[in-house]
Parts: C-alpha cells; structure tokens; sequence
C-alpha cells in the first residue's frame, strides 16, 4: 500500500478496542451512522479468523479497514478507480473494477470488498475476477445496503437480494462461508427516520443520533433482537458475506 505511514483512520475507528463507526462527521454522515457501526461490528467479529496473506483491497478509497486488518495479513494492495470520491493517496492500482483486473490468477489470499458492488454497473465482472485472482483457499469479505440510501451519485447502480449475492458467488466457484444480514426493521426505520429528520435545521443532527442511538439500545434487548432478527429475512438493511475458493472443503454457516 503507498503511503502507509500517511494512513489515518477515516470511516472506521478503534472505540473501547472494537472497530466502529468513526464520529467525525467529515468521515461519517451522522445520519449514516448506525449502519457504519453495523458494519464495523462484522468485520470486527470475523476478519481475525478468516483473513491472511496477500490482501487486495477493492474499491478502497481511503482504506478505512486497513488498521483493522494490517497485522493480519503479509501485504496489501489497494485498488480502486479514477472517479472516486474519495481522495486516493494509498492507491496502488488504478482499473475501472467494472473490467478485468490487472493481476495475474491466484495472486491473493483475501479479498475485501466493502461497499463496492452496489457502485458498478456490471458486477458479474467483479465476481469472476475476485474468484481468478484468489488463491486455493483464499476468501472475500464483500459487504453491501439493501434498504439504505441512495449515495454517492450518479454512481450507485443495484441493490442485491440475499439470493442474487449467494448466486453470484455460486455461479463464479465460490463458497459462502459466513452469510448475515447486517440489521432489519428496527435498523432500517431508524434510518430513514435519521436521513430525514437530519435535514431540519439545527435539532437535525441531534435528532438523527438519537434515533439511531435508541434502535441500537432496542436491539441489545432480548425483544428488539428477536425483531431484528425475524424481520431480516424481509427487510434487510444490508448484507456482509464471506466466500471461499469452492476447491477447498468448507462448511457454511450463518451469524455468530
């Protein structure tokens, strides 16, 4: 990665030694908050077990996960287009991730591609190129919305099912390893509740916080765990997977 020692911390932070949504709101929209914790919460539950060697970091941005996964893994390279964003100074690779990708096959042993497949328009490219360049045994993280926002425009193209992103990975001879929804109704209202209320003037922000602060107290509870829960399987909020090169025997299994 270029410029390591330049690296900060952006979207994602250590807070009580757990990774979660950074509270600075030039890096995290207030409003965005809940899902980014969400987020941050999975990776911080799998990417010690299942994360090693040579990593590529697709679609990285400013590489918000990489002090969460630098001691774990041998190298990394960071790849992402010309039209992000987001300011790219630890760029190694830049290539359209809607096209083959520039490394040769079985060139690493993890992938991560977070909050990336929802920006191109033609995905399928993307899953074929992440199951090329990984090695026997070597796995994707892959995280995306589903009832979430409209961002980053004109770039921001699908929104995939739990059955589209299982048969994506099928499809290019990849394995799921881990499959769970990232929050349902609870989350889901919260947010929009938060995107909208965080448009008033001066109370917004406030308000949009605490919204998201009272679905996150509600589902720590027996109840409000059991609703979200039940009601993912209808109303995701989002989606983190993790898949395995199919020529080596693992068995799936679903949350932790």
């Amino acid at each position: 990665m270029k410029n390591v020692s330049r690296w900060r911390p952006t979207k994602f932070v250590k807070r009580r030694g757990r990774l979660a949504a950074s509270r600075n709101a030039s890096e995290v929209n207030p409003s965005s908050r809940l899902m980014v914790d969400l987020v941050a919460a999975c990776y911080q539950r799998h990417l010690s077990a299942h994360c090693r060697g040579r990593l590529v970091d697709l679609g990285c941005g400013k590489v918000p996960l990489f002090g969460a996964y630098r001691d774990l893994v041998s190298d990394v390279t960071c790849v992402d287009w010309q039209n992000s964003l987001h300011k790219g100074d630890h760029i190694d690779c830049l290539c359209d991730l809607s096209k083959p990708l520039p490394f040769e096959s079985e060139s690493f042993d993890t992938a991560i591609v977070s909050d990336v497949l929802e920006h191109l328009p033609e995905p399928t490219v993307m899953w074929s190129e992440m199951a090329r360049i990984l090695r026997p045994a070597g796995k994707c993280f892959v995280n995306v919305p589903f009832f979430y926002w409209l961002h980053e425009h004109p770039h921001d193209y699908c929104r995939y099912t739990e059955f589209a992103l299982r048969r994506f990975a099928q499809s290019v001879g990849l394995k799921v390893v881990v499959f769970e929804a990232i929050g349902g109704s609870p989350e889901v209202f919260a947010d929009m509740f938060a995107k909208h209320a965080a448009r008033i003037p001066v109370l917004g922000g406030p308000t949009a916080l605490l919204a998201q602060s009272m679905a996150s107290a509600f589902v720590r509870l027996r109840i409000g765990r059991r609703v979200s829960e039940q009601s993912a399987a209808y109303y995701p909020f989002g989606y983190f997977m993790i898949c395995q090169r199919a020529d080596s025997p693992l068995c799936e299994r679903s949350g932790d």
